[in-house]
C-alpha cells in the first residue's frame, strides 16, 4: 500500500521523527531535573522525582530503554497535569504543555527510539 504524500522522498526519512521527539522529551526531564536538584534544601520527595526525571531523561537521550523512559515519563506526565487540572486550571499554557508532551512520551511508547539509539537494533 502506497502512502499518498506530497513529498513521497521525505517519507524515507520516518525513523527521523521518533529521534526529534526523543531528544526534545529527554532534554525536558533532563532540565527538570537538573533544576530540582538546583533548588536546595528542598523536598526530599521532590529531589527523588527529580532524579527519576533525570535517569528518564538520560535514556531517552541516548536512546537507551527507550520505551521503558517514556512510560516512566508518562506517568511522571499524567501526574503533572492531574496535579494542575485539580487547581482547576485546565486548558491553560502549563497544562497545554504538560499535554504535549505526555503524547510526545506516548509516540516514543508505539513508534520506538528511531535512528541513533542503542535500542535500534533490537
Amino acid at each position: 500500500m502506497h502512502k499518498v504524500s506530497i513529498f513521497p522522498d521525505l517519507l524515507s526519512y520516518g525513523e527521523l521523527s521518533p529521534v526529534l521527539i526523543r531528544v526534545v522529551l529527554g532534554l525536558v526531564l533532563v532540565y527538570w531535573a537538573v533544576r530540582a536538584s538546583r533548588k536546595g534544601a528542598g523536598d526530599a520527595q521532590k529531589k527523588a522525582v527529580g532524579l527519576v526525571e533525570g535517569i528518564a531523561g538520560v535514556l531517552l537521550l541516548i536512546g537507551l530503554y527507550t520505551q521503558v523512559a517514556a512510560v516512566v515519563a508518562g506517568i511522571d506526565l499524567l501526574i503533572r497535569l492531574g496535579e494542575r487540572i485539580s487547581k482547576k486550571s485546565f486548558l491553560t499554557d502549563g497544562v497545554n504543555y504538560y499535554l504535549i508532551l505526555l503524547v510526545l512520551a506516548v509516540s516514543l511508547l508505539v513508534t520506538g527510539p528511531g535512528w541513533w539509539a542503542f535500542d535500534y537494533p533490537l
